[in-house]
């Protein structure tokens, strides 16, 4: 009768090999060209060593992500786990919040303490080590946020946890991101909207590239852990998409709480919420105090931002980057919520 190999530590060969699999991240990170140079040192003068991306993926990150990529990749998923994964300003926050308060059986007292408290950051920049040592140490379940594509994150995430992806359209996440940009210190934007475009669909800003991001999550969409969400449909029928969510967490609210939930998580009250909306950030000296966090949520916000010409070239960008793809987005919304 065969038998496996077993090592001193109690683990099998293959177990040995697995975990040895898991350690080693197998990307390299180097300067993206031109961030170094004197345009975008004027354009972005918070990223001072300018921004690395992977070797595959062309993933974009600041320059100490690299230090703790393994870890990142490292941080062990359970099955109670839900990953909240969003390419930036797809809807990561009404997700978070939304995932949040079904797990927690719409716990709205326990839901006043602050989100990112609440809801772990796991790739947020200068802190990693210390928040996977910390998401490690949890009990109970977590609800994870993260930006990262999917090949940064653990290889058995997919097959142990849930994860909720929602995508947005590009055209709306250019417009938010722009915003964002110019919101927090951290990034520092100085430059107008026509030159942030540009650096968007050229895969300079943190996060990029967009399309790979979304495509890759497409891909796996009929995974039974992964539930794709679009952010237009949350905008079209917050109530239907919420009890999506619910029967995908295996959770079951009563008619009160979904009810509740709903107004919840309507932008209005949404952006009022203290405990989401980060207005603490602009008496913290992160934020400036002449925009908001959580801004309109409105789809089709970007024909007040768009003229004719740099439209079109976004719609050139859009139709190279889904040929071949069913994916397809929507941009604009006769009513939404």
């Amino acid at each position: 009768m065969a038998s496996a190999f077993v090592t001193a530590a109690g683990e099998t060969a293959r177990e040995e090999d697995e975990r040895r699999q898991i350690r080693q991240l197998q990307v390299e990170f180097a300067l993206v060209p031109g961030t170094t140079g004197d345009q975008f040192q004027k354009d972005f003068p918070a990223y001072a060593d300018g921004l690395v991306c992977s070797s595959p993926g062309g993933y974009v990150a600041l320059p100490e992500y690299p230090k703790k990529a393994e870890t990142v990749y490292n941080l062990k998923p359970r099955a109670d786990d839900v990953y909240v994964l969003t390419f930036p300003k797809c809807g990561t926050t009404w997700m978070q919040e939304l995932v949040w308060l079904v797990v927690n059986d719409c716990n709205f007292e326990k839901a006043k303490a602050p989100l990112n408290i609440r809801s772990p950051f796991l790739e947020i920049c200068g802190h990693v080590m210390r928040d996977v040592e910390e998401m490690e140490e949890m009990t109970e379940p977590r609800i994870i946020k993260s930006h990262l594509p999917l090949y940064l994150l653990n290889p058995k995430l997919l097959d142990t946890s849930k994860v909720v992806y929602v995508a947005r359209n590009p055209k709306d996440v250019l417009v938010s991101y722009f915003h964002y940009h110019r919101l927090i210190h951290f990034h520092q934007f100085t430059g107008d909207l026509e030159s942030f475009a540009d650096y968007f669909m050229s895969d300079k800003v943190y996060a990029s590239p967009f399309f790979p991001h979304l495509l890759d999550a497409w891909s796996k969409r009929r995974h039974p852990n992964l539930l794709f969400v679009f952010y237009e449909d949350l905008k079209q029928n917050l109530r239907g998409e919420i009890e999506k969510v619910v029967s995908f967490l295996g959770k079951s609210l009563t008619e009160e709480q979904l009810t509740r939930l709903t107004q919840h998580l309507h932008v209005d009250q949404f952006a009022k919420n203290e405990a989401v909306n980060y207005e603490i950030c602009k008496e913290l000296g992160f934020m400036n105090n002449t925009g908001n966090f959580i801004r309109k949520g409105k789809t089709g916000d970007w024909k007040n931002h768009f003229s004719s010409e740099l439209n079109a070239r976004i719609d050139l960008w859009i139709e190279s980057n889904l040929k071949g793809s069913d994916l397809t987005f929507i941009t604009e919304l006769d009513q939404q919520d």
